[in-house]
């Protein structure tokens, strides 16, 4: 069982609840490091791995095959995707009433100030960027866990 803190009361919560990430990513060698480091995490996750921006915004309107996919509680989003952009991607999310409260973690190699400014524009909830370093990206992938956990709300009602 799990433990999180609700900053809105300082109470410990305790959850067996999995938390389903949406990694949204082509390379593979980013996916399976991700990989690695979500199934090491001490938190219970359950990762689905989609590599073009079209299958993603398939898998999160729930058509087709994934009309039975679970919601994710949050997306990793690559910007350099094939078919479809990471910035169209969030800019469709952001304006899906479905799909807008969903936090999106922008998680790119690009550390251009244009799609730094454009991510902010479009409401990610964050924006990281890949070190080359694989101990530092490592280090990067851990931090989202945590930055989930510090934005998740629970009601009166679960303490």
């Amino acid at each position: 069982m799990d433990h999180l803190i609700n900053p809105f009361h300082s109470k410990e919560i305790h959850t067996s609840k999995e938390i389903d990430i949406l990694l949204v990513e082509d390379n593979p060698g980013d996916v399976r490091l991700t990989q690695e480091v979500i199934k090491d995490s001490k938190l219970r996750n359950s990762l689905r791995v989609i590599t073009d921006g079209r299958e993603a915004m398939k898998f999160l309107k729930k058509e087709g095959v994934y009309a039975d996919s679970a919601m994710p509680d949050i997306i990793l989003l690559d910007l350099n995707l094939p078919f479809k952009n990471g910035k169209e991607i969030l800019a469709e999310i952001k304006q899906d009433p479905a799909l807008k409260d969903i936090p999106v973690a922008v998680l790119t190699h690009s550390e251009v100030e244009a799609d730094i400014l454009k991510a902010q524009e479009l409401n990610a909830s964050c924006y990281l960027v890949k070190p080359v370093d694989i101990e530092q990206f490592i280090m990067v992938v851990r931090s989202i866990d945590t930055f989930y956990l510090s934005i998740v709300k629970v009601s009166d009602a679960l303490i």
